[in-house]
């Protein structure tokens, strides 16, 4: 008999396969928080990014499904299907073997993206389900899993004339803290990596929104053609962005090779990406410690050979006044890289020395060649200097009267009785008015109230000693005492830990929240990365009946109240009176709840597939349409597609030979021919139809009778029942669709939008800084033509337009 606290031989576990992944899943992917959610769908792409380095692979398609599961797709050379030495096929290797790949031989893959061969593998570990189907020897072979293990071995299932990698999975919801994936953090990377790899095409799709969301990032100038993308809508010094490129032997062997583009425009602040072998450092390191030395250093050098001082006493141009308006990318590619923590976000490798050199060598070449170009540049930094020197006359008068400091807190500033900042909360709140409603149902233990009267300046066309003198922002940069500038700001004097903006939910109060955000993007950026930034989200509903009134935060929320509403003391007689299908109570919610998600799912698939008979068919249950075998099955087939020739529809079959199933071929006049086969039944959306449709089977049998007391009413189809008792659910309710603040009484705004106990907070993050520096460039900035261009572009996107 063993003993329960003895440390001997039975104490020592063996991990088998992919057990070691799921029981310690930090250890491989960093974490199980969002951040680690996402990192399942780099190490997908990660292979296919090694299939393009290596010259087989030009193209990368990701799409995020309805249900949060993922598909990325390549046109590379597809994992090897043949039997592996191990007696499994070498696809199952790569997918269940850690450290198991191609990354490990140097033929295979001369450079890779891959760390350790852990990657897909891992990613079939942590996933719920994973499906992977591959194109290659003119063949199609696919094989499924669940949480690593295979249900099946890898078969052939078809022909094929294409060559590639396709893996869709589901990330388990066991073990990730959420499975929801932001669009802006894939788009971020996805974009580096485009842009990195010169004529790599990759393509971001989001189905879970409404329209479908697309990206494509294709750049075949490579980071040189990225600098235009991120100066797109800015006026821009010198037409080509300045390209360097060099290398050097490195002492302790190997090659350094460096690519810097870089371009100035006449905007007021800089922005600088740095990579290290493809890794985006984000904290910088010694590469971009070297360019920063040295492009002061030239630029100082040449202002002064070519006699641009007018003194050669002058104070020398400082690293912000040359960095002003400066839009770069530098790129280094090295053996061995040394990096500070596992993020790697810095990098710690003795290169600043080799890439200064290189800069310096390369870029006073360029200015010897372009002197033009290097009087706009050195012209610009002079602008800079000037005004530096002009915004620290302006700060230390602002300092004076307190603007920059917590010395004098402005008068308008109902300031909280709580010290601790981390206990505090600052609402801007739009305009006096609501500022007074806000300071009387506030709780003044913690919660501050700052109104700005009217809209605040802005930032993105102001210089920095413009802005001093506005006195709104003065009153905010007083309020939050943190200062701003790279010499004054101070997060550790920040004295509310919450920032929440509270604004009208019309056209005014969505400017001026954008004119606030663009404060803090251009000038507390920092408050936002900590998460310090939120925006108040007062309630979007109100629904009053007599004395009683409720609050409703969404629109789901909203469906849900007034179908609660509209089935008190209320039943439905389904079918045929014989046939005794009666709801009421919970069962009944239940029901309408499910055909109201059937309806949205229903509209989904009839927007994409524009035919409503098609989609009817598809969502029959007497139908066997759910999986592989059933499109296999030529009769079944042929059976819907008579179903759909009903519709007036002209339908015929085809072969897929790819999958060894049949497709229903139908014409659209608008499109053509549209396919129905295993595409359209793998998308998660279809599949939902389908549960849904069989969830409501029982139910849903048209006509319905609702019956309320002595009222009966005969409903015609499901669509109408859900209009009807839509509609019936808001009779003699007074529903009000909140715009403003101002529409609320003190107790109101406390109880919806300033308890912490039931309010929503949206915390403003900057997901892609990329993109943001874009839109706010676009429609904050001077471009008129380009913010016009984006209106038209996204006009009929807009749903709630205040008019």
């Amino acid at each position: 008999m063993s003993n329960p606290g003895a440390y001997d031989s039975s104490s020592i576990k063996i991990l088998e396969g992919l057990e070691a992944v799921r029981l310690r899943p930090a250890m491989y992917i960093g974490s199980t928080t969002e951040g680690g959610l996402h990192h399942l769908v780099y190490e997908v792409v990660d292979n296919s990014v090694d299939e393009a380095m290596a010259g087989h692979c030009d193209e990368i398609k990701v799409t995020i499904h309805i249900d949060d599961s993922i598909t990325v797709v390549d046109n590379g050379r597809g994992i090897p299907v043949d039997m592996h030495e191990s007696g499994v096929s070498a696809a199952q290797v790569v997918l269940t073997k850690l450290h198991a790949g191609g990354k490990f031989d140097s033929n295979t893959y001369k450079v890779s993206g891959g760390l350790h061969g852990v990657g897909v593998s891992c990613v079939n570990a942590l996933a719920e389900t994973l499906h992977v189907e591959i194109w290659k020897d003119r063949s199609t072979w696919e094989q499924d899993y669940e949480r690593g293990i295979p249900k099946g071995p890898l078969t052939r299932t078809g022909k094929a004339s294409r060559k590639g990698t396709k893996i869709t999975f589901k990330a388990d919801g066991t073990i990730f803290e959420t499975t929801k994936f932001n669009f802006d953090t894939l788009a971020t990377r996805l974009r580096e990596v485009a842009f990195l790899n010169k004529g790599l095409k990759i393509t971001l799709t989001d189905e879970r929104v409404e329209p479908v969301k697309e990206h494509e990032f294709l750049y075949q100038g490579g980071i040189s053609e990225f600098i235009k993308h991120l100066n797109r809508g800015k006026s821009v010094l010198h037409e080509k962005p300045i390209a360097i490129e060099g290398e050097r032997e490195l002492p302790a062997g190997g090659l350094l090779t460096m690519e810097i583009a870089m371009q100035w425009n006449d905007s007021y602040s800089d922005q600088i990406f740095s990579f290290a072998n493809n890794i985006n450092t984000r904290d910088g390191g010694t590469h971009l410690t070297g360019f920063r030395t040295s492009l002061t250093r030239t630029l100082n050098a040449s202002a002064r050979a070519a006699g641009l001082f007018k003194d050669v006493k002058d104070a020398n141009l400082s690293g912000d006044d040359v960095l002003e308006g400066l839009t770069a990318v530098v790129s280094v590619k090295l053996p061995q890289p040394q990096f500070e923590g596992q993020t790697k976000g810095k990098l710690n490798s003795d290169i600043g020395g080799f890439v200064t050199q290189i800069t310096n060598e390369k870029l006073t070449e360029f200015f010897d060649k372009n002197p033009s170009v290097m009087k706009k540049i050195i012209g610009k930094a002079l602008d800079a200097a000037r005004a530096r020197e002009a915004a620290r006359k302006a700060r230390e008068l602002t300092r004076r009267k307190g603007a920059l400091d917590s010395g004098g807190l402005p008068g308008k500033l109902a300031d909280c009785q709580e010290k601790d900042p981390t206990r505090c909360e600052l609402f801007l709140v739009e305009g006096e008015s609501a500022g007074g409603t806000a300071k009387s149902g506030r709780d003044r233990r913690y919660q501050a109230i700052l109104p700005l009267k009217g809209k605040i300046l802005n930032v993105e066309k102001a210089r920095y000693d413009k802005m001093l003198g506005h006195e709104e922002i003065r009153a905010m940069i007083t309020a939050i005492g943190t200062g701003i500038g790279k010499e004054d700001f101070d997060a550790s004097k920040l004295r509310y830990h919450k920032i929440i903006l509270m604004t009208d939910a019309d056209v005014d109060g969505s400017h001026i929240r954008t004119l606030l955000l663009t404060f803090f993007f251009r000038h507390m950026q920092e408050l936002i990365t900590r998460g310090h930034v939120y925006v108040a989200q007062p309630p979007l509903y109100r629904i009053k009946k007599g004395k009683s009134e409720k609050y409703i935060k969404n629109d789901e929320e909203y469906v849900r109240e007034v179908l609660r509403r509209a089935t008190d003391n209320v039943y439905v007689q389904a079918g045929a009176e014989e046939d005794g299908l009666r709801l009421e109570g919970a069962e009944l919610r239940s029901f309408l709840m499910s055909l109201n998600e059937f309806q949205e799912i229903f509209t989904r698939l009839e927007r994409r597939l524009r035919e409503t008979g098609v989609v009817e068919v598809l969502a029959d249950p007497t139908f066997a349409l759910d999986g592989k075998a059933d499109f296999s099955n030529k009769a079944e087939i042929e059976r819907a597609a008579a179903a759909m020739a009903t519709h007036k529809l002209r339908v015929r079959l085809e072969a897929d030979e790819e999958h060894s199933t049949w497709n229903i071929v139908y014409h659209d006049d608008s499109h053509g021919d549209r396919v129905i086969g295993v595409d359209l039944f793998s998308m998660p959306e279809y599949k939902r139809l389908r549960y849904l449709a069989k969830l409501t089977e029982k139910f849903n049998k048209a006509p319905f009778v609702v019956v309320k007391e002595a009222r009966r009413e005969t409903i015609a189809s499901w669509r109408e029942l859900i209009v009807y008792l839509k509609n019936e659910g808001t009779r003699d309710c007074s529903v009000q669709r909140y715009k403003g603040l101002g529409e609320m009484n003190p107790d109101q705004l406390w109880e919806t939008t300033m308890n912490a106990e039931k309010r929503t907070l949206l915390e403003v993050k900057l997901e892609d800084a990329v993109e943001c520096e874009e839109i706010f460039t676009t429609l904050m900035g001077e471009n008129v033509e380009a913010r016009r261009k984006f209106i038209e572009d996204n006009a009929l996107d807009v749903r709630n337009l205040d008019v």
